[in-house]
């Protein structure tokens, strides 16, 4: 099984992650946050490259939890596995009994084992039940959402989740499909997305009609924006002064959350003008890349995973101060 999900899941620049985390990994005691495990891939790079390091893996989805954990025994205890949603900062510390972090990497979005296991129901090229849990232990599914809600929400839900252009369009194609049947498999409902476009844009380039429904409701049904707003502060908040927090964003929503929060604690926050500007206002993070950066063309090319992909990484200056620590989103 271990073969099994490294052979299945390549990890999205996974040597610059490294690169940027290593610095603070380098001794002993090190302890490293894989707030997104997945099935390991980052994890095990981090585990090789910094031997001093130990990392605590979060995920939601215990399948994930049980593939990583066989791929990486050969560690012994300097793995840690810890069920949660990635916002558990300090639960993951306090399973490797660490009272802070050196580094923390937050890999979003849909994990290559919950796109690939069709049964999963998150993608809208595979026949499947409408399920888009990443926690099979929650209740709620995409279709039991679409069920419930009505028109109005699920066309917001298509609007601020997904960006849909055509989001009322959508909603009232699925409020009228359910008056006379539910909802609930996958290819269903991107084939009542697809009826649901303008003639001229079924076709179009760039990709399936339905790609943005699916991920609406994929963040819907997951809350993930909500578990993102918590869980950027408290990684910020859980790494030591020279700690790197280090995260990859897949859609604009999410970058835009990452890019705030970390452009919140590298500026001075201060009016301009003042001769002297006071501790409480100085930086306490530096950013350590340039805007965004996006994978290499090979990289794109050889895992179209990685296109979307936007990594942005920060180090920690300074405690923060307690004034900005709830304006970091």
């Amino acid at each position: 099984m271990g073969q099994d999900a490294a052979s299945r899941h390549v990890p999205v620049m996974r040597d610059r992650c490294v690169d940027l985390m290593a610095p603070a990994l380098l001794h002993d005691g090190a302890v490293a946050i894989d707030g997104t495990l997945g099935m390991g891939g980052h994890t095990e790079a981090i585990l090789e490259r910094c031997p001093a390091a130990r990392v605590v893996g979060i995920d939601r989805d215990e399948q994930a939890i049980a593939l990583a954990s066989e791929r990486l025994a050969r560690f012994g205890d300097r793995f840690v596995a810890h069920h949660a949603t990635y916002d558990d900062m300090r639960g993951a510390l306090a399973a490797a009994g660490a009272a802070q972090a050196d580094a923390v990497l937050l890999d979003l979005g849909v994990s290559s084992l919950q796109i690939d296991e069709a049964d999963r129901g998150f993608s809208y090229a595979q026949d499947a039940p409408l399920d888009m849990r990443m926690d099979r232990t929650e209740s709620r599914t995409a279709a039991d959402l679409l069920r419930d809600e009505d028109e109005r929400e699920i066309a917001r839900l298509l609007r601020v989740y997904g960006e849909e252009r055509y989001a009322p369009r959508i909603a009232r194609a699925i409020v009228r499909r359910r008056e006379t049947a539910p909802l609930t498999r996958s290819t269903e409902l991107a084939e009542i997305v697809r009826e649901a476009m303008p003639a001229a844009v079924r076709n179009a380039p760039g990709g399936h009609p339905a790609k943005r429904t699916f991920q609406a409701l994929r963040i819907a049904v997951n809350r993930e924006l909500e578990v993102l707003e918590r869980a950027v502060p408290e990684a910020i908040e859980s790494v030591r002064v020279g700690g790197r927090v280090v995260v990859m964003s897949y859609h604009s929503l999410e970058d835009r959350l990452v890019k705030h929060a970390f452009a919140a604690g590298a500026e001075v926050d201060a009016p301009p003008g003042l001769p002297v500007v006071p501790d409480e206002a100085q930086p306490f993070l530096r950013l350590l890349t340039r805007g965004a950066e996006k994978a290499s063309a090979e990289e794109a090319e050889a895992n179209p995973r990685s296109k979307p992909v936007r990594l942005r990484a920060v180090e920690r200056l300074r405690p923060t101060p307690p004034s900005r620590v709830r304006r970091l989103v």
